[in-house]
């Protein structure tokens, strides 16, 4: 996959507003003097992605500046293109895009570009040639992957243990990414790894894979990593029905720090989070205007991630936001 190059980018933030839009064509909104944007989100798959749809929605409010004109594709990729095709036929300002996958993305946004509709990437990227689109804005996945991995080998890498993994959406750059840092951590040590599926990132994938490993692997498993905390909350429930108890005869690492997953982290069923921050909006909308108003932006933004223990857990959710 084709790795996004360049620093860090310093843009200006945007007042977020409680109330989100949905959309009219670009020529209505060039009548009210609002700029219009399309955005192809993924889906609803998961916590993390309902927080990340507020907050693209908050930023690009008519308050702010804009309407928006919102497309959910239910983790599609035909749906989401078929949308983006859409955004460009009628006339929108600008172009912002999660991608679902890293590739297949090469012919409709050489269209966009043909269209002089600027894009955006959001969260995810993709695999296309960097000429056709104007900037990304996002996490750094491997380094995610690599945080969670570096927890399993300081604390499970000197002796052997068993683990298996539940994957995020096969071919999307967070899925790749993620796992590509945590093998790297945790080569060279004790952890052997006994089976890896996709759970597509939803609570009910999770589940069902983890009711897999746990019919085939038994209490042989110690250690579950989760490429986000839906698909680790639904193995909550496989490892409870099997008899086992989370966090203690199953060690959990899971990525996102959304609400219910820090809730779990605080009752000690997960055991470490890495974070990955959803409330993205701001920086999004910032870099559309600057787009627009034909700055120089940076080709990234990477958005900073923390991570978080038991303690961390209980301390934080009274005044987490999302």
């Amino acid at each position: 996959m084709k790795k996004i190059l360049g620093g860090l980018a310093v843009v200006g933030a945007l007042a977020l507003s409680l109330t989100g839009c949905t959309g009219t064509t670009g020529g209505d909104a060039a009548d009210d003097g609002l700029i219009t944007v399309g955005f192809a989100q993924t889906g609803s798959e998961s916590g993390w992605r309902s927080a990340n749809t507020e907050s693209m929605k908050a930023a690009f409010s008519e308050e702010n500046g804009f309407k928006l004109v919102f497309n959910a594709a239910d983790n599609k990729q035909e749906a989401q293109i078929a949308a983006v095709r859409s955004f460009i036929n009628q006339g929108v300002d600008a172009i912002v895009i999660a991608p679902i996958t890293v590739d297949g993305w090469d012919d409709v946004l050489t269209e966009a570009k043909d269209a002089g509709i600027p894009v955006i990437l959001e969260d995810r990227t993709v695999s296309a040639s960097e000429d056709l689109y104007a900037s990304w804005v996002g996490l750094d996945f491997q380094k995610e992957g690599h945080t969670a991995g570096e927890w399993a080998a300081e604390n499970f890498g000197s002796e052997p243990t068993n683990l298996v993994v539940l994957e995020g959406t096969t071919g999307s750059s967070a899925a790749l990414d993620r796992a590509t840092g945590f093998a790297d951590a945790i080569k060279g040590t004790s952890i052997n790894v006994l089976d890896s599926q996709t759970g597509d990132f939803t609570r009910d994938g999770g589940k069902k894979v983890m009711e897999g490993f746990l019919q085939k692997y038994g209490s042989d498993i110690q250690l579950l990593f989760a490429h986000n905390d839906d698909m680790g909350l639904g193995a909550l429930d496989a490892i409870k029905a099997a008899g086992l108890v989370p966090g203690q005869d199953i060690k959990i690492v899971t990525i996102d720090a959304v609400h219910d997953g820090m809730q779990a982290l605080a009752d000690g069923e997960f055991n470490y989070i890495v974070e990955c921050n959803p409330i993205l909006g701001e920086k999004v909308a910032a870099v559309v205007k600057a787009v627009l108003a034909g700055e120089t932006v940076d080709k990234a933004t990477i958005v900073p991630d923390g991570a978080f223990t038991q303690e961390d857990a209980v301390e934080l959710l009274p005044t987490r936001p999302y």
